[in-house]
């Protein structure tokens, strides 16, 4: 039963923590203060004006991000409860399509800090209640550089409740309409909070069952030769998704320390897989034909997964005089184990044939089937990240006091992989120390009375040094202008410069040369048995990456609390590492030595190590709005892919990634938007979020008659309906134990809607069948939660 473990978790905390609630009281910190109000004018002096005077008194929350960029979305508690999330994680979740960088770097989740700081990882938060939250920021990528991050992702800050404490416990069950397999979920969690210390305690549990292709209609390619209709059909032993069970224990603390806060953070993972790939299988011949068999022996064909995980984390944070001390670390360690079945070999059932001793449509003697030991692969990763910052107010302009941000990192990786497939382990490692730099510079300020007639305008300067271990040094830097003519517009101009290094694996890892792989070649339009040569490429070079992003930011006079948000980014990048794109003729023609032909030009070997291509380029504009009103709320972004273009050697050829090119095995669309709105009234609760990818293309090839594909537009809707039953008039007083309890019912793809795909005939190919692209389909998910 979950509610024993959530009571433990509670007498623990007891013992943890200090019973007394401990005010909240923010360090004095350039980044997290919270000034003081301006004072009124007396009687006398409003008298002596001859006027009435109207003061208009406002505080920042203490937590608040102070900066010159304007948020692009707050939530207070009200708003947090109308989206009906669990946890944090579930919030950010909901929150991707503001959260989200368009900036076409980096990628995963925002910067995230707690009451304005940095933490060691989202770890420390993800867990945590909603209802513990006073206040959310969602700020633009240029505030990353405040806190020691490149400005590749938008910053999230959580600003917590003074004194907060539940035991939470919660259910989730899910199936999808289509039926076939089935998730659950169960967990509790306590939190407490009491001024600056913190506790945290979870432990979950998740199961999903398989998914196969026959439970999704998947049509296989016909098999070579006669049939026999006794033997099992493989689809049923081919998963989509596969069997998976998890465990996760996670620990977070949190208390004063001298003249700062610690923060520490462990956490345990355990989790294990199950897929199916198929059967044995033979092609047995005789004079009057080929036979396919397939038995079932001594089993589906079948991968084994077991990965577990701890993560160490800590941060302290602090202040030096003037100047704010932030100093996090984060260690992850990994365990991974592959356990996959090899393939029978048929040989001595085809000598049977051979030898007249056994018909090929007859019953197999299956003893005669040798079964190869199984591959197994190992892997342990290490990964290691330290940073420490420095931020104050050095000096100060006319029109306001800079702000200085400083700091210095260091980073490890090590990777190390064995294989019975292969002999000997592979063994990579890499450290990067950092150090960088930012300055805000007030250049006019209404505020001080320094050229107020053009408005609030901030000049921004920023650069950084990485070293790393196997590759060299590399440099970043950049600057940004921030105006803002009225309280409601806001201006922001920022330009990037970056080296940036390929992967460890893109470097490093072992070459291996597989034989018999299926290949498609585009330039004779059949597939190949070819040698395939794999690994990494230590001949790449650096990429060198320069961007421009311009934004506009208009707080909407109309609506209280709602804005237009606009952006235009213009990426334009030099060397850049990918893996080796799809064999077109061009790709052949660009890469001279990797493909391997026979003196009738069939396709013999290629060389898929990872390549450098010479020019990639990309413009984007993104837009949307965010409304508020007094029962929901509305957040309609809409986006287009204005070019993208990647230029693979030096003389060419140039790909038109949006007008029909490709490198891969998906186009990309010129036109995106995503919706995202709700409300939440009397303890009933809706939201309803939407994406609408638009219509692509790959061509054809017209000289080898290969057909080109078709991907038409595609809309998905997700639904959330909640009801707090506490927040429900009246019910609460009849049925005590509703109070603090909520209901949930998720609908994910709310219409089934299901991308086609088509070749130049209408066909839809059999690699982009619906239960391939999407084998989830509509899914529901019933959840309840109930908080002590």
């Amino acid at each position: 039963m979950i509610p024993a473990p959530a009571a433990s978790l509670a007498a623990l905390a007891t013992a943890l923590l200090p019973a007394p609630a401990l005010a909240l009281a923010q360090d004095a910190s350039p980044v997290a203060q919270a000034p003081a109000p301006d004072t009124a004018p007396s009687e006398q002096e409003q008298a002596a004006s001859g006027r009435n005077t109207i003061v208009v008194v406002g505080t920042r929350v203490a937590g608040e991000v102070e900066t010159a960029a304007p948020p692009v979305k707050e939530l207070d508690e009200e708003d947090v409860a109308s989206y009906g999330a669990g946890s944090f994680a579930e919030l950010l979740d909901a929150l991707a399509p503001e959260t989200g960088s368009g900036r076409g770097r980096g990628g995963g989740r925002p910067v995230i800090l707690l009451n304005g700081q940095r933490i060691s990882s989202f770890r420390e938060l993800r867990d945590y209640p909603p209802e513990a939250i006073r206040k959310v920021e969602i700020l633009p990528e240029e505030v990353a550089l405040q806190f020691g991050f490149r400005p590749d992702q938008r910053v999230v800050n959580f600003i917590l409740k003074d004194n907060y404490r539940a035991t939470t416990v919660e259910l989730e069950v899910g199936a999808p309409t289509g039926g076939g397999f089935s998730t659950n979920e169960q967990s509790a969690s306590l939190l407490k909070l009491a001024g600056k210390s913190r506790l945290n305690l979870k432990l979950g549990f998740t199961d999903a069952s398989p998914l196969s292709e026959a439970e999704r209609g998947i049509v296989q390619p016909p098999l070579t030769g006669a049939v026999v209709a006794s033997d099992p059909d493989p689809v049923r032993f081919r998963t989509l998704l596969p069997d998976t069970k998890g465990v996760e224990a996670n620990a977070n603390w949190a208390r004063p320390v001298g003249a700062g806060t610690l923060s520490l953070n462990a956490t345990l993972e355990k989790a294990y897989s199950r897929s199916q790939f198929g059967l044995n299988s033979a092609t047995l011949s005789d004079p009057t034909g080929p036979t396919a068999r397939n038995v079932l022996f001594p089993g589906p064909l079948t991968r084994r997964g077991e990965t577990g995980t701890v993560s160490l984390g800590g941060g302290y944070n602090s202040n030096l005089g003037d100047w704010r001390l932030s100093a996090t670390a984060d260690y992850r360690h990994v365990d991974a184990m592959t356990r996959t079945d090899n393939r029978a070999d048929a040989g001595a059932l085809q000598a049977l044939v051979d030898a007249g001793r056994l018909s090929p449509s007859a019953a197999l003697p299956l003893e005669a089937l040798s079964i190869p030991p199984d591959t197994v692969a190992t892997s342990k990763t290490d990964t290691a990240t330290s940073l420490l910052t420095l931020v104050g107010r050095p000096f100060e302009l006319p029109a306001g006091e800079a702000s200085l941000t400083l700091k210095a990192g260091l980073d490890y990786t090590a990777l190390e992989s064995r294989s019975t497939r292969t002999p000997g382990a592979t063994n990579l490692d890499r450290s990067d120390l950092q150090a960088g730099a930012n300055l805000d510079l007030p250049i006019a300020s209404r505020r001080s009375g320094v050229l107020d007639s053009i408005g609030d305008l901030s000049l921004n300067l920023n650069g950084g040094l990485n070293r790393l271990s196997d590759f060299g040094t590399l440099t970043d830097w950049g600057g940004g202008l921030t105006w803002s003519p009225t309280e409601r517009l806001s201006l922001q101009a920022t330009y990037i410069a970056k080296d940036a290094a390929p992967g460890l694996a893109d470097l490093g890892a072992p070459v291996i040369l597989t034989p018999n792989v299926p290949v498609f070649d585009f330039a004779r339009g059949e597939t190949v048995l070819a040698s395939v040569t794999t690994g990494g490429n230590p001949n790449l070079v650096k990429e060198k990456q320069r961007d421009w992003k311009l934004g506009l930011s208009w707080q909407l006079p109309f609506l209280e609390r709602s804005n237009f948000v606009a952006e235009y980014f213009r990426n334009r990048s030099v060397d850049t590492t990918n893996g080796f794109p799809l064999l077109i003729p061009e790709i052949e023609a660009a890469f001279p030595g990797r493909v391997v032909r026979d003196a009738g030009g069939r396709l013999v070997s290629i060389d898929r190590r990872p390549v450098t291509f010479a020019e990639e380029t990309g413009e984007r504009l993104r837009y949307g709005f965010n409304l508020s009103g007094s029962f929901g709320k509305a957040d309609p972004n809409a986006g287009r892919e204005i070019d993208q273009t990647v230029r693979i050697g030096a003389t060419g050829p140039v790909l038109d990634l949006i007008g029909g090119d490709a490198t891969g095995s998906t186009p990309l669309a010129r036109h995106g938007v995503e919706l995202e709105g709700g409300g939440f009234h009397r303890g009933l609760g809706l939201r309803l979020s939407g994406r609408y990818t638009g219509g692509s293309r790959i061509d054809g090839d017209p000289l080898t008659g290969a057909s080109g594909l078709d991907f038409a537009p595609i809309a998905t809707f997700d639904l959330r309906l909640f009801a707090d039953l506490g927040r429900i008039p009246g019910l609460a007083e009849k049925a005590p134990f509703l109070e603090r309890s909520r209901l949930s019912l998720r609908v994910d793809n709310l219409f089934d809607a299901q991308q086609r795909v088509t070749d130049a005939n209408g066909v839809v190919p059999l690699s982009y069948q619906s239960g391939f692209l999407d084998p989830r389909g509509r899914f529901f998910e019933v959840e309840i939660r109930k908080q002590f």
